[in-house]
């Protein structure tokens, strides 16, 4: 029987993590649905340009764009992390460093996504 795996991956003991089609679609579809998010987000920065506090709280305290923003803010931050985590495993070569960077991007994207969702919220219910 032969073995299909590459010279590298049998020194390495490495072989298909089976996850590259997953992540490469999620990447793919984040980008597709950030298209039309971020269009309705620039819109929006546009229409509340130059309005007070008031006016401000009081579009974001419409279910339908605090729903929006919540989207805006999950699909970025995920296809930010799915973006990073390429960009960290193909040129950090230290494998110590690389699972540290990997998990430093993950810690960052939940932090950053938590606070923003809370602060929609905060807003959106007067608060």
């Amino acid at each position: 029987m032969t073995d299909m795996r590459t010279p590298l991956s049998r020194v390495r003991g490495l072989g298909s993590a089976k996850d590259g089609t997953t992540h490469f679609w999620r990447q793919r579809v984040t980008a597709v649905a950030n298209v039309f998010l971020i269009s309705f987000f620039v819109i929006l920065v546009v229409a509340l340009q130059g309005g007070d506090h008031a006016s401000v709280t009081s579009a974001l305290g419409n279910p339908l764009v605090a729903i929006l923003l919540l989207l805006v803010i999950l699909s970025g931050i995920y296809h930010m992390k799915l973006g990073m985590q390429v960009i960290i495993e193909d040129y950090l070569h230290g494998e110590a460093l690389k699972l540290l960077a990997l998990m430093g991007n993950t810690f960052f994207s939940v932090f950053v996504g938590l606070a923003s969702v809370f602060a929609v919220l905060k807003i959106s219910f007067g608060g």
